[in-house]
């Protein structure tokens, strides 16, 4: 008897960190939207970090995988 596989496609958190000077993250934000992987709004508004004259922005998106 031939055994049957079935694909399982789980729901899964990513998250993309950038950091870099602001001009960098928010080059890199509208570079991103523009290949259309994702929003300019879905990302966090710039945060300072503990270095001077460096930011980042955080996006979450939900991703399926496969199991």
């Amino acid at each position: 008897m031939a055994s049957k596989t079935t694909n399982s496609f789980q729901p899964e958190i990513i998250k993309h960190t950038l950091t870099g000077s602001s001009k960098a993250v928010i080059g890199t934000i509208q570079v991103l939207h523009q290949l259309g992987y994702a929003n300019i709004r879905d990302w966090t508004p710039l945060l300072p970090t503990s270095n001077p004259g460096e930011v980042m922005s955080i996006l979450v998106r939900s991703i399926t995988v496969q199991q």
